[in-house]
């Protein structure tokens, strides 16, 4: 009977993480989608504690409450400018639980084929599943925990560098110990030559040895990527955290933990090869950290920036037909957007077509300038994609560009040793008159100089995003 409620009650909740997963394609959708994301979720807990196997009541529900506290804490005072780190952090207390439950169904199974076969009719829980289970079974459960502790360390130790890179307590360029790509082939192979080992013995080191180069691999991975590449990174690890779960759901017999660990491993690894295709890079190259290096010298740029004042963008901004606004990451830092908002209220409210220019991979997380402007009540029909928008920049009047850098820098299309050379970028160059609203004359979180800023239709309005919106609006009423 209770195997049979958990059963169902499971499979409701895929259902629910479905529906979830589908909604948040969408602006519209997607608090729905979050909501049944979180019912499914209590569900799921729910179905676990009454079901097949429960127990020690008290230590699980003191844990749920801890858990559930400090989620709550956490999930009210961070920022959104925190949110691409906060997501890292995320993951990697996902990957370090896969290593844990593995290691723990590790210890389980020594336990059990410890035992004669008359002590292990009598257990129940999942020592009782692994008691029914024959020879066959076991050597495939081994390999089932390796890899979910290989999948969770490399989830672990990847996601804690990228929220240092993310946080900016790393640096953001592409680092490698010496021996680059080598060292990784090496712990690798050395994986690999464990997972036989273990699978033959069954033994605790083999599982060890392989912990370590795994946690070695995570590491050294993301530290070879570069900051232009973190959006991809944050995907990538979300669809390892996935792969780990769903090899700790075969572990465990759990058909819950195999469905979501998979729904959101393909999501993620769909999500990082979209953004690779966006930047036109090759998914395999940016996770291997082949991503950031040059073939030769960047191109100078001459000239030099021509700064401007408030008065003089909204004068441009009063005969202007058209305008277009390219949010990114310094709005976020700015936390401008409620005047971004506003700002787009006053010029529509003119008459003037005012539209947004979305890059795939602006900002530190897929879709957070999305966010930010449904935060600010921007209307959803005025936000564009990248490839929806493009074309119109030449017949543009005025281009904004509020804190980005790399995503409407032109040298990926004018410079090939550029470490951006290829990657579609907003073509904002383009329209009439560019401003770029920037706090100073210093490059990106990737490090790379924007020829933008030196063209001869380009003027820099400096200062801090919210407080040059501020002096803005009040001249345009």
């Amino acid at each position: 009977m209770e195997f049979g409620f958990t059963t169902a009650a499971y499979v409701v909740a895929a259902v629910l993480f479905i529906l979830s997963l589908g909604g948040l394609s969408g602006q519209e959708s997607a608090k729905r989608a979050v909501w049944y994301g979180i019912v499914g979720m209590a569900l799921a807990v729910a179905a676990t504690l009454i079901g097949p196997g429960a127990g020690l009541w008290l230590l699980s529900i003191v844990l749920i409450a801890c858990g559930g506290a400090i989620g709550y804490v956490v999930a009210t005072r961070v920022q959104m400018t925190e949110m691409p780190q906060l997501v890292a952090a995320m993951h990697s207390l996902v990957g370090l639980a896969a290593v844990f439950v593995g290691f723990i169904a590790h210890i389980e199974l020594g336990n059990v084929l410890a035992m004669s076969p008359e002590a292990r009719e009598g257990l129940d829980g999942f020592a009782g599943l692994l008691a029914h289970k024959s020879h066959v079974e076991i050597n495939i459960l081994r390999v089932e925990v390796f890899l979910g502790i290989f999948i969770g360390a490399v989830t672990f130790t990847g996601s804690v560098v990228a929220y240092g890179k993310l946080a900016g307590k790393l640096t953001s360029s592409a680092t490698k110990l010496p021996g680059g790509h080598m060292l990784n082939a090496t712990a690798a192979g050395i994986s690999l030559i464990s997972l036989i080992w273990y699978f033959n013995t069954g033994g605790f080191l083999p599982l060890a040895l392989m912990t370590l180069m795994a946690l070695f691999i995570g590491y050294h991975l993301i530290m070879g990527i570069g900051g232009a590449d973190m959006p991809v990174v944050v995907s990538m690890l979300n669809s390892y955290s996935g792969w780990a779960a769903a090899a700790i759901g075969f572990s465990l017999g759990n058909d819950l933990l195999i469905v979501v660990g998979a729904l959101v491993g393909s999501s993620g690894a769909i999500l990082s090869y979209i953004m690779c295709k966006a930047m036109n890079r090759s998914f395999i190259s940016v996770i291997l950290g082949g991503f950031g290096g040059t073939t030769g010298p960047a191109m100078e740029v001459e000239g030099e920036q021509i700064a401007i004042d408030a008065d003089g963008v909204a004068t441009a901004l009063e005969e202007a037909d058209s305008v277009i606004i390219i949010p990114g990451y310094g709005m976020a830092v700015a936390q401008a957007q409620q005047n971004v908002a506003e700002l787009t209220r006053r010029l529509r409210a003119k008459g003037k077509e005012v539209r947004f220019a979305i890059h795939p991979v602006a900002g530190r997380l897929p879709g957070h300038m999305n966010v930010l402007l449904a935060e600010a009540k921007v209307p959803y029909d005025i936000v564009m994609e990248m490839d929806e928008i493009n074309d119109d920049f030449p017949t543009t009047d005025v281009a904004i560009v509020i804190g980005s850098n790399d995503i409407v820098n032109p040298a990926a299309q004018e410079d090939p040793n550029s470490p951006i050379a290829g990657m579609p970028v907003l073509e904002c160059w383009k329209a009439k008159q560019v401003f770029v609203s920037k706090r100073g004359q210093g490059t990106g979180y990737s490090g790379i100089e924007n020829p933008l800023f030196f063209k001869d239709n380009t003027r820099m309005f400096y200062g801090d995003a919210k407080a040059s919106l501020d002096q803005l609006l009040n001249m345009i009423q």
